[in-house]
């Protein structure tokens, strides 16, 4: 996997957050409640910290929303992204009351008197500025262009956006393309990782729900990211948004670009699997969330072959007939009955602990 172009890519300090320049790929998130209502937004990303949320972004439609802002800052301990469409007085609120960074597409901000105050606002405060893009609102002039939404266009879009803000005299500035179709979304981060070294923010958006949601987005980001493009990541799902946190560090570990916490390998199960194989890789999951420990864990359903199968990873257990096996680096250690094999496993993990 190549990682040189996001060692190219310039460093921006987002808070306490940095990306860019091979720092570590940040997840984020977006809350999806009423962010006036801040004892539930708070609420909301207290527990998407405890998932291992990086950075997280609220929408701020209206005033009252900007000025919530305040406050939530106070009681979150992840820096803290405004989400700014059309209203460039929304934005420069949002910034005032602390905002670590802040979302806007200067397409839809509106004039460049109105844009200017906004990068003014920023600038004041050495806030950073994320460019969107979007292909649902993607400026007519780059659907006339090339007769319809394509991945030149979003490039285009992006670069043209850029430009605006950096007239102005200001180039601290992520940049994201989003689409929810994966294959010009990859697209997009081809053409314009050769074309700039801003950090790019790497999503698939509109993605759709927890199942379809998770595989275009796996799909689509780590195809970008293997390629070495993508500084920070946002799955978005519809749904928990601490599903989006635990998808995107899948997503991350699979690649090894993210370690530490416990990583689950099962088996898909077989004819030959006498146990239920399914809710005990489910226990197991759920079991090992909390734990600091980097290391890899197989589940396996076949008392014969599991262990061999499974001789990669740290621990595991297999299960068989009324019995099991727990076994290191695929090595048997011991033989337990079936109902004892999780608490067999737990004892294991708390001598590594």
């Amino acid at each position: 996997m190549s990682t040189g172009m996001r060692e190219r890519t310039k460093a921006i300090q987002i808070g306490t957050i940095t990306i860019g320049n091979g720092n570590p790929v940040a997840i984020q998130s977006m809350t999806n409640t009423k962010t006036e209502d801040v004892a539930s937004t708070v609420s909301q990303i207290l527990a998407l910290e405890d998932a291992g949320c990086d950075i997280v972004r609220c929408a701020v439609p209206t005033m009252e929303a900007a000025a919530a802002l305040k406050e939530i800052k106070k009681r979150i301990h992840i820096p803290l992204v405004a989400d700014i469409h059309f209203d460039y007085r929304l934005a420069i609120a949002a910034v005032e009351n602390g905002a670590d960074k802040i979302r806007i597409n200067p397409g839809n901000i509106g004039s460049t008197d109105k844009v200017k105050a906004v990068v003014e606002a920023a600038k004041g405060r050495g806030i950073p500025i994320r460019v969107g893009v979007n292909s649902g609102s993607l400026q007519k002039t780059f659907i006339e262009k090339y007769g319809k939404v394509t991945a030149q266009g979003l490039v285009e879009s992006a670069l043209d956006n850029v430009k605006r803000i950096e007239d102005i005299g200001y180039d601290k500035l992520v940049i994201s393309m989003k689409s929810s179709d994966v294959f010009m979304c990859i697209q997009a981060h081809e053409f314009i990782a050769k074309r700039t070294n801003y950090p790019i923010h790497v999503g698939i958006t509109e993605s759709g729900s927890l199942l379809a949601g998770n595989i275009k987005s796996a799909v689509g980001i780590g195809a970008i990211l293997y390629q070495g493009i993508g500084d920070t990541i946002r799955v978005s799902l519809t749904g928990d948004p601490v599903e989006e946190i635990r998808s995107a560090k899948l997503i991350l570990k699979s690649l090894g670009l993210r370690k530490g916490g416990v990583t689950v390998v099962s088996c898909p199960t077989c004819g030959r699997t006498q146990i239920d194989l399914i809710g005990l890789a489910e226990r197991v999951e759920k079991m090992v969330e909390p734990m600091d420990l980097d290391i890899k864990i197989a589940v396996m359903g076949c008392a014969v072959n599991g262990p061999g199968e499974a001789r990669e990873a740290d621990l595991g257990i297999a299960g068989g007939k009324g019995e099991g096996l727990l076994f290191k680096k695929g090595e048997i250690i011991r033989k337990v009955p079936e109902d004892k094999l999780l608490d067999a496993l737990r004892e294991e993990l708390e001598k590594m602990a």
